[in-house]
């Protein structure tokens, strides 16, 4: 996103060919963006600026990414031309409410179904920078205010209820695009330039975390991930393991184009249930229900409280994992905003994935424990 709408070449490493990322480079090519195929995980853009996207001929369609239509309606009310921008019918369920207020705000005009998808960008509106406080710690409303406020008018700054993932912020000052963070208020003055830059991936936290917890929970497990990125506000789940019990080792330690990055060395070791740390759950809430297969192999109850966020996405995460669990014999009990899951022995089962690839995932490492 933030190369197309910079000034230059933006050569980028380490990109993960997965389904979210090439609709977004479909997006950004709908828009006039020339974009390389990738290649081995390097691609190259060829930024605009931030006044160079064209009017794209069709809908725009970001397929189940959910961080892509909220940070994209962002960017497009921006824009001086109108849009529309869909999803598949996963993403056509979800609530976009938590987006269109702030930006409705700052005078943004977005026209949806009842607060979901499709949802319509009316273009050539003023938008005046605001300060807003995140009702909820999320890090891709916060985004998406953080690009309108590119196209704003003045400073718009956003206070957050707790920390939430900052890449965007970090990869806005990479770009040279200033971005301020006192005391727990982000902000950023519009109309000024991004400038192209190399940027080199980290291996994904969220997907190492599958990995973190299926070797935790496999007896004789010794697995080490390389390049894993270990940002301070995405590593809640190395910490929620690690308070489980879980023999995690930190190595090689390094900053990588502004990212804390590090070898992960993860061994099987015993765990124990905890009571999930509330300060933790917005740090790791892609992670969690990984965590909650941690939590069936482990001693005792996990209770995981202040989650009511797993609702809202691809499935409702919290019922999904309820109901699998279930399936394969391992007591828990649900709340509007999380779960208590009883450790045990797991037995075999049919899981309902519900098409989220997260529980699809959660329950491959459960049958490296299942007796069935």
């Amino acid at each position: 996103m933030l190369g197309s709408i910079a000034e230059g070449r933006t050569s980028v490493g380490g990109f993960v060919e997965g389904d979210d990322a090439l609709a977004t480079l479909a997006v950004f090519r709908a828009m006039g963006v020339e974009i390389t195929d990738p290649d081995a995980g390097c691609l190259a853009i060829e930024g605009v600026g931030l006044r160079g996207l064209r009017v794209p001929e069709q809908m725009l369609d970001v397929g189940n990414s959910g961080t892509s239509m909220r940070l994209m309606v962002g960017l497009l009310s921006g824009q001086p031309f109108d849009s529309i921008i869909s999803g598949d019918q996963s993403l056509l369920r979800r609530p976009m409410g938590r987006v269109i207020t702030p930006l409705s705000q700052m005078g943004a005009l977005i026209g949806s179904r009842e607060g979901c998808p499709p949802l319509e960008v009316k273009g050539g509106r003023r938008l005046s920078g605001i300060h807003y406080n995140l009702p909820v710690a999320s890090a891709q409303v916060k985004s998406s205010v953080l690009l309108a406020g590119l196209y704003a008018e003045g400073r718009t700054s956003i206070t957050e209820p707790a920390p939430t993932r900052d890449h965007t912020e970090r990869m806005l000052n990479g770009f040279g695009y200033p971005v301020d963070n006192r005391d727990g208020v982000i902000s950023l003055e519009g109309g000024g330039t991004l400038t192209a830059t190399n940027v080199d991936i980290p291996a994904d936290i969220s997907s190492a975390a599958f990995f973190l917890v299926g070797a935790s929970i496999a007896p004789g497990s010794d697995l080490t991930l390389e390049h894993v990125g270990i940002n301070p506000t995405r590593d809640g789940v190395i910490r929620i393991l690690s308070a489980m019990g879980a023999d995690i080792e930190i190595m090689n330690e390094r900053l990588v184009g502004g990212e804390p990055v590090a070898d992960l060395r993860v061994r099987h070791a015993p765990l124990h249930g905890i009571e999930i740390p509330l300060e933790e759950v917005p740090l790791a809430i892609d992670e969690l229900p990984a965590v909650l297969i941690a939590a069936a192999c482990a001693e005792g109850a996990t209770v995981l409280r202040g989650a009511e966020e797993l609702r809202v996405k691809e499935s409702d995460r919290i019922a999904s994992m309820a109901e699998g669990l279930s399936q394969l014999g391992i007591r828990n009990t649900t709340r509007p905003d999380g779960i208590e899951v009883i450790g045990g022995e797991m037995g075999g089962g049919v899981i309902a994935t519900h098409f989220d690839h997260r529980i699809a995932m959660s329950f491959s490492m459960a049958a490296l424990r299942a007796t069935d």
